[in-house]
């Protein structure tokens, strides 16, 4: 089962309005477990940047109506590329994928607005899992933010001073793991076929292609030997 942890960052509220898409962050996941394949792309958006929005992400200095130099740890976007040319790449990576994103509403509203502009295929509201609605029902009156589902599961968001697309999937992923039940949810084993079931999938282990290296040396087997010779002919170590 693949799944995309995913979040976006964007200059407002509305694409219809003229906001747009600036900065798109993914984690892969298949069977619950981090793949290590990660997709992230800052994006020009073509307008200005609200001083609002920039005071959530710090990202385009350089696109406020009083532009200024960037200062360090900040994300200029007049040299990224524009929606259009990474659209078809995100639409591939995606796939069908389940996405598992923080509101999804918001993002998946203007992912397909942007991708609707440029003739790429939309993705279906039902791909997506929205771990907010999930906190909700889970904790029904309690804060379900990012930030206090951190606090809550104990996750470390200590680099989380502003938004981040890609930071804000990694910590959401490991949210979505202990909402759904922890770091392995629907673990179980087959007593009949000796397979392991995750994420409502068979698994198999297969053996190893070359065997690990022992880590023990001559001198620890020289004296594991003459303990056990110690221990005459009924020791367990000689049993066959």
């Amino acid at each position: 089962m693949r799944e995309i942890v995913l979040d976006t960052e964007t200059t407002g509220f509305d694409p219809e309005s003229g906001d747009r898409i600036v900065e798109i962050g993914a984690v892969e996941l298949w069977n619950h477990v981090a793949t290590g394949e990660t997709y992230h792309v800052y994006i020009n958006p073509e307008r200005s940047m609200p001083e609002e929005a920039f005071g959530v992400h710090g990202i385009g200095p350089d696109l406020l109506e009083n532009p200024r130099l960037p200062e360090k740890g900040e994300v200029t976007l007049k040299d990224k590329p524009v929606f259009a040319k990474v659209g078809q790449g995100f639409r591939d990576f995606v796939g069908d994928a389940k996405l598992v994103i923080h509101n999804a509403s918001f993002d998946m509203k203007f992912l397909n607005a942007e991708l609707g502009w440029m003739g790429v295929s939309l993705i279906p509201m039902d791909q997506a899992l929205d771990t907010l609605a999930i906190a909700r029902k889970r904790f029904p009156g309690s804060p379900a933010s990012l930030d206090a589902l951190c606090r809550r599961f104990g996750i470390d968001n200590s680099n989380r001073v502003l938004h981040g697309a890609l930071l804000d999937s990694e910590i959401l992923a490991e949210v979505y793991l202990e909402l759904i039940g922890g770091r392995q949810p629907d673990f179980g084993l087959s007593a009949s076929t000796g397979a392991t079931s995750v994420g409502g999938e068979e698994w198999r282990p297969t053996a190893r292609p070359n065997a690990l290296p022992s880590r023990i040396t001559q001198d620890e087997r020289t004296a594991h030997q003459e303990f056990v010779e110690k221990l005459g002919e009924n020791a367990l170590w000689t049993r066959a």
